[in-house]
């Protein structure tokens, strides 16, 4: 029989039959979250919100809505634990960026299962994770688990905006419903083979967004005449040219040296990390180049309206993200340090992000010995995610120790960093299962924790 969503008689935990069927479950939740489109804006997740609910209510599940305008439901699950041990939350986002379905192969909001594929924008960021987590808490109160600790679901609106109507909300207006002592969230699990090992990678840490607008002042003019004017678009042009040539002075974090020391006898100074990295690979290089230092980079401008005049203001927005422990104030310094004097004003528009967690204790412990039973020989390596997620919010209001760790091995993940936010996104339902089972583990071997009490 199948589990399919809705099913009232699920398979046995355990041996063959139910692992296709949890397989089968999983796959066929995530066709029907994809088939909901959350694009955000406007985001419309309530929709995504009720169909969790629904799908975890019918499993015993306690589920709650919290939204802070109607359309814009946050999803709150919780297993209550029988008391004084440690609590767990799954964390996720249901919204999705716009997909244009003139680049697919398949309709992105079609939710096709393809030769063991699941197709459509959201597969891999992240409602396949979103899927596995509602059926991993599915399957944990089907088996009347309970733990010491509480074990949370978040499936939370607007990541990929952030306009205040996800976690960002929920921390400030009912921290209790999200408060947990640790947390799992996208960000890696990618199968990487590097240096003849094989390692399965865990972020412990982000880097904060910290984008800077350049502000460059002229004097304007009409274009036929532009000796008369001070044009601020070609002033812009050469310190354009000063951000794009930007090098920093690498340094090693914690998690980088950790990440090397895994694939290297002797950990080089942060000098030669990145000819180190070379020696071992393209892939490995990708990984440690953005983290030995801020990166800078010119991504928008925006001078003249009007093709005939010559523009008086000519706004850089330069998008700068900043190794934990580095400050805007810092990044500041250091680019008008590039710059150097000039008519132009530079303005901090933001810092999100740029948080760490460390890597020991039971969530370290349980990413490990996942990694080590699924595939003997093999380890989990901490890395820095070059970008950052939702995490940030739970580590800066309650100290969350938050790891973002989802299992991949099915799909290369070259491939998959290329169809993220991308046309044609997938997910392999083999990968989607490997999920469900790291869930179930991490579940089990946090919140079953001994109470302290």
């Amino acid at each position: 029989m199948s589990s399919g969503v809705g099913s009232t008689e699920p398979p046995k935990s355990g041996g063959v039959g139910f692992a296709a069927a949890r397989a089968a479950d999983v796959a066929e939740l995530l066709q029907r979250l994809i088939r909901v489109d959350t694009t955000n804006p406007p985001g419309n997740e309530t929709a995504a919100a009720e169909l969790l609910r629904d799908y975890l209510q019918a499993a015993g599940v306690e589920c709650t809505l919290l939204a802070r305008v109607p359309e814009r439901a946050n999803l709150v699950a919780r297993i209550p634990g029988t008391g004084g041990g440690p609590s767990l939350a799954l964390l996720s986002h249901t919204d999705v960026v716009l997909a244009d379905p003139s680049e697919w192969q398949r309709g992105p909001f079609a939710g096709d299962l393809v030769d063991g594929f699941v197709w459509g924008r959201g597969a891999l960021d992240m409602k396949g994770q979103v899927a596995a987590s509602a059926v991993a808490m599915a399957t944990l109160a089907r088996e009347g688990w309970r733990g010491a600790g509480d074990l949370l679901f978040v499936a939370a609106a607007d990541e990929e905006v952030g306009a205040g109507f996800g976690l960002q909300w929920l921390v400030e207006a009912h921290p209790d419903a999200v408060r947990a002592d640790f947390s799992i969230n996208e960000g890696a699990g990618d199968r990487v083979e590097l240096g003849g090992r094989t390692l399965y990678l865990c972020s412990t840490a982000e880097k904060m967004s910290s984008p800077f607008l350049l502000r460059v002042f002229g004097r304007s003019g009409h274009a036929s005449m532009p000796s008369i004017a001070d044009n601020a678009l070609v002033k812009a042009a050469r310190l354009i040219e000063l951000l794009g040539s930007f090098e920093i002075e690498p340094q090693l974090i914690p998690e980088t040296e950790a990440f090397l020391a895994e694939l290297l006898s002797d950990v080089p100074p942060a000098s030669g990390a990145l000819a180190a990295a070379r020696g071992i690979g393209p892939l490995a290089a990708e990984i440690v180049e953005p983290l030995l230092g801020m990166t800078v980079s010119p991504t928008q401008v925006h001078a003249s309206d009007k093709r005939n005049v010559v523009p008086a203001v000519c706004e850089v927005t330069v998008d700068v993200r900043l190794l934990p422990g580095q400050t805007p104030s810092e990044a500041e310094a250091a680019l008008r340090s590039r710059l150097g004097a000039g008519d132009y004003e530079l303005v901090n528009l933001e810092a999100q992000g740029g948080t760490r967690s460390p890597r020991e204790g039971p969530l370290w412990d349980a990413v490990r010995s996942f990694v080590e039973a699924e595939e003997p020989g093999a380890a989990a390596a901490p890395v820095c995610v070059a970008g950052f997620t939702d995490s940030h919010w739970l580590r800066d209001a309650f100290g969350t120790v938050a790891y973002g760790f989802f299992p991949s091995r099915a799909l290369d993940p070259e491939v998959a960093a290329r169809l993220i936010h991308s046309a044609d996104e997938r997910v392999p339902v083999e990968d989607l299962d490997l999920g469900v089972r790291w869930l179930l583990h991490a579940a089990r071997a946090v919140c079953g924790l001994p109470s302290t009490g």
